[in-house]
């Protein structure tokens, strides 16, 4: 009984230590408090589809109309190719600093400034900005037209949506499709041959180029699966219930093509980034190493 009281008074100890600890931080770092209410789920009451549509097909226009404005004054969206520098497939490649300045601003003064008198001033180019999803309070996945086509045409699913279209204009977007050539294979040239890699071509297109678990892992690559904006419950954003989106929807022939989304790793919604899926140049059918243009 005697030696007890030091094991007492050490966890008493900490005990005061990590209060005075606690209180220190309250002040200090003041967290804040979400909201009564707030959750990390959307709601699973289901609205009427018919009434959803309807309601948002019609407010599309302004919806585009303000993301187009804003993307108008960030950037100049001009058509100016570099003379004689394309793609593999020759789409033209876009030149020049896009980004717009500040009324009577310079590169060269912005360049001569501090950072705290470029922040102060509010001179910092809002085109470095992080640039919204074009309804960031809905986000979602978005298609480009050609990857749209592509895929109903070959498939016959449809990836557009009735509220919204992709906002990048087709000469800022990479070309399509993009071509694939394997590491491994490398005298074969582009194996795509041209086309869009989709679940109808690719057996056609990869059966003696590669290997059976390769085959699979493809496969899989180009099998829908449900997501939010494209499902078969009421509660998307195509016109019909859709079987999904494919990995290669997004990443076209293992590049990319310029669609859109929210990263899914925040929350609330309003600080989710706005992302566009990078090429998979270093990704693999399943062991087949495959190099895309991008």
């Amino acid at each position: 009984m005697r030696g007890s009281w030091k094991p007492i008074a050490a966890a008493t100890g900490l005990v005061v230590i990590g209060t005075v600890m606690g209180i220190g931080w309250q002040a200090v770092g003041q967290p804040v408090t979400p909201p009564s209410g707030t959750s990390s789920y959307m709601s699973v009451n289901e609205d009427n589809f018919g009434s959803v549509f309807d309601r948002m097909r019609a407010a599309k226009a302004s919806v585009m109309k303000r993301q187009l404005d804003l993307l108008s004054a960030r950037y100049d969206l001009s058509d100016r190719p570099v003379p004689g520098v394309t793609m593999s497939r020759g789409k033209p490649i876009q030149d020049g600093v896009r980004v717009k300045l500040p009324a009577g601003v310079t590169w060269d003064t912005l360049a001569t400034m501090a950072a705290d008198d470029v922040r102060n001033k509010g001179l910092f180019p809002a085109g470095f900005m992080p640039l919204p999803h074009p309804n960031h309070p809905e986000g979602g996945m978005v298609f480009p037209v050609f990857q749209i086509d592509g895929v109903k045409k070959q498939t016959g699913r449809d990836l557009a949506r009735f509220d919204l279209d992709l906002d990048i204009p087709d000469r800022f977007l990479p070309e399509f499709p993009a071509p694939i050539y394997l590491t491994t294979r490398k005298d074969l040239g582009d194996v795509s041959r041209g086309q869009l890699v989709t679940s109808n071509n690719y057996y056609e297109l990869f059966n003696g180029i590669l290997n059976p678990k390769q085959l699979e892992g493809l496969r899989l690559l180009l099998t829908p699966f449900a997501q939010q904006q494209f499902n078969l419950t009421a509660d998307r954003r195509s016109e019909h219930p859709s079987l999904g989106v494919a990995c290669f929807d997004c990443h076209q022939n293992g590049s990319t093509n310029g669609a859109t989304h929210l990263v899914g790793d925040i929350r609330p919604q309003e600080f989710r980034h706005r992302m566009t899926p990078p090429p998979c140049g270093a990704s693999t059918f399943s062991g087949s190493s495959v190099r895309s243009e991008r």
